[in-house]
């Protein structure tokens, strides 16, 4: 059978995905890039905000048109079921959770679906970068986040099963492991194994690869955070840390249901800087989140000062249907939470290239992972910095170079 397949969303989609094509090679399944050549459309969803889930439902009415067999997984499927037949009334959905009963569905089998740890899963992986699940779900209920809903709760998978899909990435000519969960900091939690442990025993592997580690939330990262930052210590580990930090106010955090205050969040900085201070810091901060006063935004503002960040990931606020903040008083308006979003915007951009110009002279090795804009190739630095090169450079290699110029998100650099 001939499937075309879309994938939409953050990193643990692309591991689903990265499953699902492993099951349709296994059973000898083709997949195919065009829509037209395909016997059945799969489509990978995501719905964190309201943009993105309007993005999906645009899509699944080009599907429609089609007239083909339509399998909607991802997240939508988990937690807007009706929203999906709304569409396609015919489309068979598959929860994240359940991935691996992808050859099922195709077989058109009515399928009683049973969890399985998708560690244990054979994967294909399409190019050098390789996404890698972890664990599943979250220990969590943020008031603002449907993706607690679509994805369960936290179950951590073996580290002995981790360790072959890293091994079977590697042997698949992969050089860049992305570790993905929603709480990368939550993994064993429960267990006597933690995020710093896993770290360790996957830089056992032989091999010339390197390790992005996922989104951690701060509450979890504090738990274990000497084990996590030893963790970091191995070469192989890009020096970057996404640790989303939301708002600049404890009040709000508290509203959001976080569980950690801005010290704690500074201090997990701090720790890590002064082991690695060339980390680059990734974080998230919700705009307009109910009740947000103008004063509450200007705290994110001076956080966002204060830390100086490499990227800052700006969503405005959007209500989702099953999270507790969708029936919170104090509605932000409109036109306020743009404003802000517009303001918080320029200056996470002025203090990015501020970085980002500081790198200029510098050398690093940089891993090439894919091809850029007019014949240029994108590598990633120790740190995780994107380095654009003007050259034609193998993907999956790694280059020495020397910084010369820099943008708000990238560095510009030359072979040396």
């Amino acid at each position: 059978m001939k499937v075309y397949l879309e994938v939409y969303g953050c990193t643990a989609n692309k591991g689903d995905a990265s499953l699902m094509l492993g099951l349709l090679k296994k059973h000898s399944h083709e997949t195919v890039k065009n829509m037209e050549d395909a016997d059945v459309l799969l489509i990978l969803t995501c719905t964190v905000i309201s943009t993105t889930e309007q993005r999906m439902l645009s899509r699944l009415r080009v599907f429609k048109k089609t007239g083909k067999k339509v399998i909607v997984a991802g997240c939508m499927a988990s937690v807007q079921p009706d929203l999906i037949k709304s569409i396609i009334p015919d489309a068979k959905l598959l929860p994240p959770q359940y991935s691996h009963h992808i050859i099922d569905l195709l077989k058109d089998k009515k399928v009683s679906f049973r969890e399985r740890n998708k560690t244990s899963i054979p994967k294909h992986f399409d190019g050098v970068i390789a996404p890698i699940s972890i664990a599943e779900g979250c220990m969590f209920s943020c008031s603002y986040c449907i993706t607690t809903f679509a994805r369960g709760g936290l179950k951590s998978f073996p580290a002995d099963e981790i360790t072959k899909d890293v091994c079977s990435a590697i042997k698949q000519g992969c050089k860049e492991i992305q570790l993905t969960a929603q709480d990368t900091g939550s993994y064993g939690m429960g267990s006597n194994k933690n995020l710093g442990d896993l770290l360790r025993s996957i830089c056992k592997i032989k091999g010339e690869y390197r390790i992005r580690v996922g989104m951690m939330n701060p509450y979890t990262a504090l738990k274990n955070l000497d084990s996590i930052i030893q963790g970091f210590g191995n070469p192989k580990i890009y020096k970057f840390l996404h640790l989303p930090v939301q708002s600049g106010d404890n009040n709000i955090l508290e509203k959001m249901g976080r569980k950690y205050t801005i010290d704690d969040f500074l201090l997990i900085v701090k720790k890590f800087r002064n082991v690695y201070p060339e980390i680059v810091i990734s974080t998230d901060i919700i705009v307009g989140f109910p009740t947000e006063t103008d004063e509450q935004f200007h705290r994110s503002i001076d956080l966002i000062k204060e830390l100086h960040p490499d990227i800052v990931n700006i969503t405005r606020y959007s209500a989702r249907d099953h999270t507790k903040a969708k029936t919170m008083k104090g509605r932000i308006k409109t036109d306020v939470v743009k404003d802000r979003s517009r303001i918080l915007t320029k200056i996470c951009s002025e203090i990015s290239k501020e970085n980002n110009v500081n790198h200029i002279g510098k050398k690093y090795t940089a891993l090439i992972t894919k091809m850029g804009k007019n014949n240029t190739v994108i590598g990633r630095a120790e740190n995780y910095k994107p380095v654009v090169l003007n050259k034609d450079v193998e993907i999956g290699i790694s280059v020495p170079v020397k910084i010369t110029n820099a943008a708000p998100t990238y560095l510009i650099g030359t072979l040396i």
